[in-house]
């Protein structure tokens, strides 16, 4: 099961050419600045636009190619945009049964009480509109397109529109969206943080066009692409609690290459986590120091060094728990993870850093997200 898509779209001053294979279930970020083309792909993908070369395949099924157009109303998609537009003069129930009778013969595979368990929006549904907040809004506008029994969800930067205390409401249920829904879901965001806590997927798009896609770990891992999260730069791990601390309130986690201990976030042992660890808040030291304030210390060897946009500065990717062979920077395997490292340049050359070199990453800060 996958999303084949291939669109050739020109505007007077833009163009975008996107060639995209994606997997037919999780959350595929379509991820890049304003102005990269990502709304513009999403409204191709939806039929909102026409153009003569294209090609959408979602599952098996031809929406669109050179013979063949299905118009937006006929596609089983749902689309959430950044404002919730919900009619204001029917309850909250009232645009759910809106969405549902939308569904047509999809309806028998559409749980609505899951959907709206799923979204916390029980207590809302003899609410109008105007008495929701803006997450309470955007939460049964996704419930609504859900119910229409779409077979992709198209969401359009959901959380732009929101301060940061609702986007932080907000987060777990997409993330339990994320984790039960059985159809794709393209995740539109130019913030970093949504797209680390969110996304399976990721693609990476500038001034229309594709600059990388793939699995988001390894995406976020790699040092070569043209386009600079800055700040945001780092990585994200799939790990599992195996221990908790409560005397001084944290967990250790364990994933491929290491372990880590995070502040205790009540996950019970054995449950499946993400982390993120920034790039900003790793050093490298080239032996291992004690009587040291950072916890999180790990064994690892130089992949590969890359540019940053300020020439003081490198992006160096490690493999962590890596047994790779001196001068052979091999792909991270089943026993290794990426992670990344910004010094300045003037450091790499004072520790003298190359590929396949052993050394010790300092991990300062740990984020779970998830």
């Amino acid at each position: 099961m996958s999303i084949d898509a291939r669109f050739r779209i020109t505007y007077p001053g833009f163009a975008l050419a996107a060639d995209l294979e994606l997997p037919g279930r999780g959350v595929s970020a379509l991820f890049g600045p304003s102005g990269s083309g990502k709304t513009t792909l999403l409204r191709a993908i939806a039929g909102l636009e026409r153009w003569p070369d294209a090609r959408l395949i979602v599952n098996g099924e031809t929406w669109q190619d050179g013979k063949a157009f299905v118009p937006t109303h006929r596609r089983p998609l749902g689309y959430v945009f950044q404002q919730a537009n919900l009619f204001a003069h029917l309850t909250v129930r009232g645009n759910l049964d809106y969405g549902a009778r939308r569904a047509g013969a999809a309806a028998a595979r559409v749980d609505r009480e899951r959907i709206v368990e799923l979204l916390g929006i029980s207590a809302l549904l003899e609410r109008k509109p105007e008495r929701l907040s803006g997450g309470e809004g955007q939460r049964v506008a996704i419930a609504r397109a859900l119910l229409s029994g779409p077979q992709l969800l198209l969401m359009d930067e959901p959380l732009a529109a929101l301060d940061l205390a609702r986007r932080n409401e907000i987060l777990p249920y997409l993330e339990n969206l994320r984790d039960t829904l059985d159809i794709p879901v393209l995740y539109v965001s130019h913030a970093a943080d949504e797209v680390a806590r969110l996304a399976d997927h990721l693609v990476v798009l500038d001034a229309g066009r594709i600059l990388a896609q793939g699995p988001l770990a390894e995406t976020l891992a790699r040092v070569d692409l043209p386009i600079r999260l800055g700040e945001d730069a780092g990585v994200v791990l799939d790990a599992v609690v195996v221990e908790r601390d409560r005397q001084w309130s944290l967990a250790r986690v364990d994933f491929p290459g290491g372990e880590l201990w995070v502040r205790d976030s009540g996950h019970t042992i054995g449950s499946r986590v993400r982390v993120r660890i920034l790039a900003r808040d790793v050093s490298i030291t080239l032996e291992r120091h004690e009587g040291s304030s950072i916890m999180n210390t790990l064994p690892a060897r130089v992949a590969e060094i890359g540019d940053e946009a300020d020439p003081a500065l490198a992006l160096i990717r490690l493999h962590a728990g890596a047994a790779t062979p001196e001068n052979a920077p091999e792909p991270a395997g089943a026993g290794s993870s990426a992670i990344l490292a910004r010094l300045t340049r003037r450091s790499v050359a004072w520790l003298g850093l190359a590929p396949g070199m052993p050394v010790w990453a300092q991990i300062k800060a740990v984020a779970l997200i998830g």
